[in-house]
This record gives structure tokens, C-alpha cells and sequence, in this order.
């Protein structure tokens, strides 16, 4: 971080560290009794460092993504014997779990449904859309926006993902046959352009455009919001405004909001103009049919009311279709490059998909539809196997709306409970063998009896992911797509690879595999 360049001995940013947060962000009474009474009441559950008044163990945390990960990775290895492990980043106390049965009494109840103190440096980029809101607002919303995900809904997204899908097989094509090479970049704008286009409505082409203003300043800002979260001497919004971070943070704030907002001006506009044919929709013409403008989830949030029949402002929209911009394609696209990586790892594991695909489409080569979705069971447990090893959200945090007992011991209200699911799909009391890839285990038969609570990808209880049905979709429409065309082979080992943990898990350098084209088999 550019605060900590120079030649400043450590010890002041210890002194600067307790200066700033005592005075500047929590000089009043109630904070210190506030923060001693969960001092004590905290005391019994186990640390992971020495805990220095106010300052914590933030200076003991890896500022690195990759690191960072790592280290909270090895807590969780060390004390998996204990129920719970707690971690103060300044003054703010955290407690991690990583059970099944330590994560069920957070998750199932709708007491602590609210967002960790780390989710307020969104709230510049994210608002207080879905992902970051609370109470009655987080709860009228969740309800307005649910019709968007219907079954009818998610078909016509189809249609996008196959277009896109085609087009990264096409740019694929030209590498299979030529070595190694990383995908990660080629997936992860194949993903980016199916979200912008069933999200926004807007083709941004970024297949072909990787340079893009828009596509920086997504990767950016997420890499520095993850940075301050960290980092208690940055949370001050007017120390963070003046260091060259906090520039950067603003520059790419402005990119990513301008282009929402041209956005939703641009598509209120042709739905207003839209409105004088409507009347025109039941004509049966081919012409007609063949110009209809597919449907965003932009255009189902301006249409839609909730139950007084209030409509939702630009900035509420604008909130949503943010949070779906970041939430819908970085995590997507990490959970199709770790497929793609383990399936290249395992090739008797990628000869059951070629089979599976081969018996649904022989040598077609026509695009996926919904009866198709419903065949292919195995490919979708490579997927969530795939989720289990690499979890696209490595933490994710609710905060305790009053005090609670977690396995004996109490965790008072205003504490952080991060969850990490990457640990918690390592459990073998629940997978044996946690670091093979078996996707058996999410066959049907194999997966009734589980704790619903041992495998949360897309987190769980009240509020789970609400896209999660599009990304499983998603998913498998890309995987078939690649996997029709090629035989994938992974040219690391899963050592070879840095796991960089921060609010996506992704690997540090990409993912290296070679192509090969394959002729699908015919059906007899």
C-alpha cells in the first residue's frame, strides 16, 4: 500500500494506527464500553494472534491477497478441532467459522441478517442494493426482484449464453492444438459479456475488447476495496480521499457509475418509445418476431413496482444492476476456470462429461435449451464439486444482532461471524477424502442427508444468492459449449498454483491448459 512506502519504522504505524481509530473514527464513551465488554465476553474463544488494545492483529495480517488467504487457511487447518477462532482488525472483533454447525445458527435464522462492518467500502460502488442492504428495504426488494429469476426468464437468457458461448469456442479454436496457454482471461470476459447483455441489455463486446475502460475499473476496484477492508488506518473516508489509492478508488468509481447511468437512460428511453407498439406484440408476422428486443434484467427493474405500487428511482436501479454487474460474472467466471482446470486434471472424470454431452447432442452442434439443462446431471456435479473445492466467494460475514451461544461459547451482539466456505467444504466429517475431486457426491443419490449447511457456494438461508439458478446455467451452457469442441488438459499441478482469496478466489497467475479438437461421437 502506497501509506506504508518509506523507510517509517513500524512503530509508527502502531502509535499512527491506535491515534487515528481512538480519536478520529471512535472517540466516544460508548464505543470503549462497547469494545471492552466484547473484549471480555470474547476472551474464552481461541486467537490467532497476540491481540494488541485497539490495534489487534491487523499488523500481523498478510496485506498480499495471496497470502492473506493463506494465512486465514492455515488457521482454520490448525484449530479445526475448535468450534469457532477469533480475529480483532483493529478494534472490530471477528469471529470465523468454519462448521457446519457453527455456520447453521447464523445462517438460518433471520436475527443476523445484517451485512458485516467490511461490506460498508461497497457502499460507494454497490449502494445499498441486495447484496449490502438490511431490514425492510433488503426485504421488499429481495420480493420485487425475485419474479426476475422465473424459470420463463432464465430461458430467455439462454440464448445469450449460448451466443457468447459460440463466440469464445470460435477464439478457442485458435489456440487448441498450439500448447498451453492461460484461460482464465478468455472465460472471464466470455462471462462479462453475458452478464452485461442479460443484466444491462447492452453487448459491450469484451471478447474482443478486452481494453476496456469499464473492464479495468471492475478489476481495479474490487482489488482495492478488498485492500482497505483489511487495513484499519484506511477506513477513514477523509484520510483514504487524499492517498493515491483513494484517487484511483474515486477515477474508477466514476467509470463504472457513468456507465450504469448511460445505461439505464439509454434503455428507459427505447422502452418509453417502445410503448406505442405494444399493441403490435400479438402479430404473428416473421419480420416481427425476428426484430423483438430480447428482455434484460435491467428493463424487469424499470417496470418494476412493489406491492403500494411504488417503482424504483434510478439510483435504486442503479444499485441493482451494479451489484448483478459485480456479483454475476467474476464469480461465475472463477467457477468455470476451476471446472476447466479440474476437469483438465482428472481426464477419466472428462470422458464421463464427453459421453454425458455426446449422448444429449452426438455430433449437432446446436445450441443448449432447457430439456437439455435437465440431462446433464454429471456435468452439473462436476460443477458443484468444482464449487466445493474452489468456492467463487472464499469469506463472506453477517454481523450478530444480539448476543448468541455458537457450540458453548457466546459471541456478543455486533460481531462479525465470517464464513469461510472453503474450509467448510473440507470438512471430512462430511466429505471423505475433502481434497479429491469426486463429483459423485453431488449425484442425487449420493447427496440426499447432507447438512444443508456443509455446502453453501452460494451461501445459504434467507439470503442466499438470488442468481444462483442463472450461474448453475451459465455454467453449464459454457462447459458444454468448450467440452462439445475440445479435450481440455491442465498443464499445472494444483500446487503449481497461488490461490489469491479476495472477494473472488481465483489463482494469482491465471490457469495454464492445452486444447485439443475433438469430434464428438455419433449415437447409435
Amino acid at each position: 500500500m502506497e501509506l506504508l512506502k518509506g523507510d517509517f519504522h513500524l512503530l509508527v504505524w502502531v502509535t499512527a494506527a491506535v491515534v487515528l481509530l481512538s480519536l478520529l473514527f471512535f472517540s466516544t464513551a460508548p464505543f470503549f464500553t462497547d469494545y471492552f465488554r466484547k473484549w471480555r465476553i470474547m476472551r474464552p474463544i481461541p486467537g490467532v494472534g497476540p491481540n494488541y488494545p485497539l490495534v489487534g492483529d491487523a499488523l500481523f495480517l498478510k496485506p498480499n491477497g495471496g497470502d492473506f488467504f493463506q494465512q486465514i487457511i492455515e488457521y482454520t487447518e490448525v484449530m479445526r478441532h475448535l468450534p469457532l477462532v477469533k480475529l480483532w482488525i483493529g478494534p472490530m472483533p471477528f469471529v470465523i467459522a468454519y462448521h457446519a454447525e457453527t455456520v447453521e445458527p447464523i445462517l438460518s435464522t433471520s436475527k443476523h441478517m445484517d451485512k458485516s462492518f467490511a461490506y460498508k467500502f461497497l457502499h460507494p460502488w454497490l449502494g445499498l442494493g441486495l447484496l449490502t442492504s438490511t431490514g425492510e428495504k433488503w426485504r421488499s426488494r429481495r420480493k420485487m426482484i425475485t419474479p426476475s429469476f422465473h424459470f420463463a426468464i432464465l430461458s430467455e437468457f439462454l440464448e445469450v449464453m449460448n451466443e457468447q458461448s459460440k463466440v469464445l469456442v470460435e477464439k478457442l479454436n485458435g489456440r487448441a492444438g498450439k500448447g498451453s496457454f492461460n484461460c482464465f482471461m478468455d472465460v472471464t470476459l466470455c462471462a462479462l459479456d453475458i452478464i452485461c447483455e442479460t443484466a444491462m441489455g447492452r453487448k459491450i463486446q469484451a471478447q474482443s475488447n478486452s481494453d476496456s475502460e469499464y473492464i479495468k475499473a471492475i478489476y481495479e476496484m474490487s482489488d482495492l476495496i478488498h485492500r482497505r477492508q483489511k487495513m484499519p488506518w484506511l477506513w477513514p473516508d477523509f484520510i483514504y480521499a487524499y492517498l493515491r489509492s483513494g484517487r484511483r478508488h474515486d477515477k474508477n468509481l466514476r467509470i463504472l457509475h457513468s456507465f450504469t447511468d448511460e445505461t439505464i437512460l439509454e434503455r428507459a428511453q427505447e422502452l418509453k418509445n417502445a410503448k406505442d407498439s405494444v399493441e403490435q406484440e400479438d402479430d404473428d408476422s416473421t419480420e416481427t418476431k425476428k426484430t423483438k428486443k430480447r428482455s434484460a434484467f435491467l428493463d424487469l427493474l424499470l417496470k418494476a413496482t412493489d406491492e403500494e405500487g411504488n417503482t424504483l428511482s434510478y439510483k435504486d436501479i442503479r444499485e441493482e444492476v451494479d451489484t448483478f454487474m459485480f456479483e454475476g460474472h467474476d464469480t461465475t467466471a472463477a467457477a468455470l476456470n476451476w471446472s476447466l482446470f479440474l476437469l483438465g486434471s482428472h481426464p477419466e472424470i472428462q470422458e464421463k462429461v464427453h459421453k454425458e454431452l455426446d449422448d444429449a447432442f452426438g455430433q449437432s452442434d446446436r445450441p443448449v435449451t432447457m430439456d437439455d439443462m435437465k440431462k446433464l446431471r454429471y456435468l452439473e456435479a462436476v460443477v458443484k464439486e468444482a464449487l466445493r473445492l474452489y468456492p467463487s466467494v472464499p469469506f463472506f460475514a453477517r454481523t450478530t444482532t444480539e448476543d448468541c451461544t455458537i457450540r458453548g461459547l457466546t459471541v456478543p451482539k455486533g460481531v462479525s461471524v465470517v464464513v469461510v466456505p472453503y474450509a467448510l467444504h473440507r470438512d471430512p466429517e462430511y466429505f471423505p477424502e475433502p481434497e479429491e475431486f469426486k463429483p459423485e457426491r453431488f449425484l442425487s443419490e449420493n447427496a440426499s442427508g447432507r447438512n444443508p449447511y456443509a455446502y453453501i457456494p452460494f451461501s445459504a438461508g434467507l439470503r442466499n444468492c438470488i442468481g444462483q439458478r442463472f450461474a448453475l446455467m451459465e455454467e453449464k451452457v459454457v462447459l458444454s459449449a468448450i467440452l462439445r469442441n475440445f479435450t481440455v488438459k491442465a498443464s499445472q499441478s494444483r500446487d503449481d498454483l497461488c490461490l489469491v482469496g479476495e472477494l473472488i478466489l481465483r489463482p494469482q497467475d491465471g490457469i495454464l491448459i492445452e486444447l485439443q479438437k475433438r469430434i464428438p461421437r455419433s449415437v447409435q
